[in-house]
């Protein structure tokens, strides 16, 4: 491979950027995970993530993707053959069905537009048949990252409120937490599983999982065979401050450190940054005359954008161009978007002047692919990034 100066550009909806205070933080010994100088690190952690999942109830940090913690979900909970219902978003709705079958249970799907968010009303009527309440757990992407559309979480915590059922309701946060406001408690949820490699700021390696009252009593009668995911092993560990099995020390020293990045940024000033970038990118895309794939504006994605490309184009080439002439990775489509859509991570690690090369690069593959445009969509995202703070 010839050399390329400058930095890479990493413009992925994850693995995100990796600050350098995160990356020092991790350059250092492991220390004794049995030692009496673990428990600081390991509870400043579980505490910092109540509070990213806006949770009082318990957090478990899982040495593992979020995929791992998909897999805790569920066989902490459930029991073989039991039903769950899961919101058809997009390519990570197909990813929980494919664990959930493999483990045994019966998996219904909700139909829905890839393009637009889960409907609540369609749940409601849904639980509302179910007056056996056959459905164990209810199963939601919060923002689906392969289709960059937000769901709201509330309204669907709301129809298991207003139907009195008592499925469990799990959300996958993966592309979102750390970056949107989310309310484990408020919203009624029992599961909430993320990642490290995304909104917080980490490489890829811990899997996060916020858990109700309700969904930790539910392990009483959960039949799944567990062991390395089990949740009352991890709680009995993490009580005093360990756990039960070798953990990632030096990704939680990276993610205490990235805890501390987020209290001197301040939450308010977290999730407006990412509005504002997303806000920038999708002025882009519309000064270009593509389309963003989410139809709805309010359901569009804060974390990223998938953009559509004009037919007769490949975004194959498209994402290679841009990678090989000018050194930037971009998202591609997947599972039945792989041949239509890319897209354009903005979140974490990420400011203005990041984006906008980002999107300089973006605008230069599509002119070098003779994409026809409408508009200079850098201009368009300078002059909304240029308007006064308010």
């Amino acid at each position: 491979m010839p050399f390329k100066s400058g930095r890479h550009t990493l413009q992925l909806p994850g693995p995100t950027n990796v600050p350098d205070r995160v990356l020092r933080a991790m350059d250092r010994p492991p220390i004794d995970h049995r030692g009496p100088d673990f428990p600081g690190l390991a509870n400043s952690c579980l505490k910092g993530m109540k509070t990213v999942f806006g949770t009082k109830s318990e957090v478990f940090i899982f040495p593992s993707s979020g995929t791992g913690c998909w897999e805790a979900a569920l066989v902490n909970t459930l029991s073989p053959g039991d039903a769950i219902l899961i919101f058809d978003q997009g390519f990570f709705s197909s990813g929980w069905q494919q664990v959930a079958t493999r483990l045994g249970l019966e998996v219904h799907m909700l139909p829905g537009d890839w393009r637009r968010g889960a409907d609540a009303e369609k749940l409601h009527a849904k639980l509302s048949e179910d007056r056996d309440h056959v459905y164990k757990a209810v199963i939601a992407i919060h923002n689906e990252t392969s289709t960059g559309v937000t769901s709201d979480i509330a309204a669907i915590g709301d129809v298991l409120r207003d139907t009195g059922h008592p499925a469990l309701l799990m959300v996958d946060s993966v592309s979102s937490l750390a970056c949107v406001e989310y309310r484990h408690d408020d919203w009624r949820v029992d599961v909430t599983v993320s990642g490290s490699q995304k909104g917080l700021m980490l490489p890829p390696g811990l899997g996060f999982t916020a858990v109700s009252e309700g969904a930790l009593a539910a392990t009483a009668s959960a039949k799944l065979p567990r062991s390395y995911w089990d949740w009352q092993q991890m709680l009995t560990f993490n009580d005093n401050g360990f756990f039960p099995y070798t953990p990632a020390t030096n990704m939680l020293f990276g993610l205490r450190e990235a805890l501390a990045m987020f209290a001197e940024e301040g939450w308010p000033n977290v999730f407006k940054r990412h509005q504002r970038l997303s806000e920038a990118t999708r002025r882009a895309v519309e000064a270009w005359g593509l389309e963003v794939y989410a139809t709805h504006p309010e359901e569009r994605s804060r974390t990223v954008t998938a953009v559509c490309m004009p037919d007769g184009v490949s975004v194959h080439d498209f994402r290679r161009t841009v990678l090989d002439r000018f050194n930037m990775s971009l998202g591609g489509g997947l599972g039945g978007l792989k041949d239509s859509v890319f897209r354009i991570g903005h979140m974490g690690y990420l400011n203005e002047i990041m984006l906008a090369g980002a999107l300089c690069g973006v605008e230069m593959g599509l002119r070098c692919l003779d994409v026809p445009l409408k508009d200079a969509g850098v201009t368009a995202a300078l002059s909304y990034l240029t308007e006064p703070d308010e």
